[in-house]
């Protein structure tokens, strides 16, 4: 399998991209060397890209320094994700993961910090605390409006470029592109949501990021895998979701928000659970495959 690392040009396609061993890519908690590619990504046969925003856990040393012991632990990580997700090689899924924290800038928030859910509570582009209010800097190390600039430019703009780049490839190619956006999150967040989050949280923009045809079908299919779930509830789809979810350009966007405690140890060190996720995987793959069949069936109406 290759993976490849690559930052984009502004306003060009990207240029021809060096195939990079994975093994020297793979990302693991730890200090960023300066280097490091904001994003990893795998070219698929099929018309789909499963996007990873919230997984990486890389964090450049300069600003290591200034994080508070419990940010450093990076507990709002959508931990193992693309370990869980390990069958979407053969169904000829693209794969685009980030390799940086989300504390470093998050990459499903909108460039200019706007709340995506208008009235509640949420983190910003630059998260300054953690999902428990633990601070995130060090007293007096807040990041500086500039320092928020160049890191959008530096990692959130590479890891966009490169989405919208393929997504415009897969419709180019298929005549339409589906975008699946996988996330996860602790069961229980009491800044976000009250009691236990169902373990399935599809989102589709309240509608506007894919047809309801193809919403309803998800949730019918997570519904008959015997968990709860739901559809648009505290979790709409973030910023990608709602951006790149185009159906009258073709472009057919969902996002799932994973239960943590579907698939993992939700206490530090988060481990993971395989015997977890030898049950949720073939549910997952359903899913995946719900929405590829859907646009086969609809292929000569979404060109």
């Amino acid at each position: 399998m290759s993976i490849v690392a690559c930052h984009l040009t502004p306003d060009r396609a990207p240029p021809e991209i060096a195939v990079a061993n994975p093994g020297t890519m793979a990302y693991a908690s730890g200090i960023a060397s300066p280097s490091m590619e904001p994003f990893r990504f795998r070219a698929g046969s099929a018309p789909l890209l499963v996007s990873m925003p919230h997984v990486g856990t890389l964090v450049p040393p300069d600003l290591a320094d200034r994080f508070t012991p419990s940010a450093l632990a990076l507990p709002d990580t959508d931990w193992h994700l693309e370990q869980l997700y390990d069958f979407l090689e053969p169904l000829g899924a693209s794969l685009l993961v980030a390799t940086h924290s989300r504390y470093v800038v998050d990459l499903n928030r909108p460039p200019d910090d706007a709340n995506l859910y208008p009235g509640q509570d949420s983190t910003g582009l630059v998260p300054v605390d953690t999902f428990a209010r633990d601070p995130v800097y060090r007293a007096g190390a807040a990041p500086t409006l500039d320092e928020i600039t160049e890191r959008t430019m530096r990692f959130w703009r590479p890891y966009h470029e490169r989405l919208a780049w393929e997504l415009t490839r897969l419709r180019e190619t298929h005549g339409y592109a589906l975008l699946w956006d996988a996330h996860s999150i602790a069961s229980q967040v009491p800044r976000f949501f009250t009691g236990r989050l169902p373990d399935l949280n599809l989102g589709s923009g309240n509608g506007t990021a894919c047809p309801k045809e193809l919403a309803e079908r998800l949730l019918a299919a997570a519904s008959a895998s015997g968990r709860s779930a739901v559809l648009d509830g505290r979790f709409k789809g973030g910023y990608i979701t709602r951006r790149y979810g185009r159906p009258a350009e073709g472009i057919h966007a969902v996002q799932l928000e994973l239960s943590q405690a579907t698939y993992l140890d939700e206490t530090p060190p988060w481990a993971f659970r395989e015997d977890l996720a030898q049950a949720l995987r073939p549910q997952l793959a359903q899913l995946i495959e719900t929405m590829l069949a859907w646009g086969r069936e609809h292929a000569a109406d979404l060109r």
